[in-house]
């Protein structure tokens, strides 16, 4: 997992904010005698982005759904629910058949992959780089140059769109749908790119997770296995 990656990576993140700015008060005549609040100023693109991300940060648990198209190669999505720290669990499926499902607590991971009627385990310091381990966190975090668009619904929740450009990925979009009513949580992100498109959409926010190892029976301790 991670974030919104501001590079050719095969999963997005994610950055934004909020929609709260208090009244600001004004001074009166020069008796000083009253001051009244003026109207209230409202939130920009920015603004917008970052409070967004203050509540998401702020969040317990939640699902994560990606869709990417990746030009030249295969598509994928995946569906992860993350308690954001330490428990998580993922499944990954390929555009031609293959999956890859991971469940990761702590310091341990377990990976099934295609095919497998068993479930590996080991350590998480024994994962390498090309073994795609699932992150459990995902740094929401500001970047690039925020602007308001229309607002819309996403899943028939009110939501303004905050389109994100970073000259740090020359050429791609970030389009930000935040939530107008309740929490101004992040309800999806859509990227596109020269070498990829992705929808990333966010859900279950804070709602329990039933995160756990497999049954003992199914798993195979890779650590003991040509020992």
């Amino acid at each position: 997992m991670g974030g919104f990656v501001r590079t050719t990576s095969t999963t997005v993140t994610a950055a934004l904010a909020c929609l709260t700015l208090g009244a600001t008060v004004a001074g009166c005549t020069h008796d000083a005698t009253a001051k009244e609040p003026s109207a209230s100023k409202e939130p920009s693109a920015q603004q917008m982005l970052d409070t967004a991300n203050d509540a998401m940060k702020a969040l317990s648990s939640v699902t994560i759904d990606g869709d990417t198209i990746v030009t030249g190669g295969e598509d994928f999505s995946t569906h992860v629910t993350t308690d954001l720290k330490r428990r998580c669990a993922s499944k990954t499926t390929w555009a031609t058949g293959p999956s890859l499902e991971q469940i990761r607590i702590g310091a341990t991971y377990y990976v099934r992959r295609q095919g497998q009627d068993h479930w590996d385990k080991a350590p998480t310091s024994e994962a390498k780089q090309e073994d795609g381990l699932v992150q459990c966190t995902w740094e929401f975090a500001s970047f690039g140059v925020a602007k308001k668009r229309k607002p819309t619904e996403v899943d028939g929740s009110p939501a303004i769109r905050l389109l994100v450009t970073d000259k740090a990925d020359e050429g791609g979009t970030y389009t930000f749908y935040v939530a107008t009513e309740g929490k101004p949580y992040i309800l999806k992100v859509v990227y596109e790119g020269a070498d990829y498109h992705s929808i990333t959409r966010f859900s279950a926010f804070d709602e329990p997770q039933d995160v756990r190892p497999p049954a003992e029976a199914d798993i195979v301790d890779a650590s003991d296995v040509g020992g």
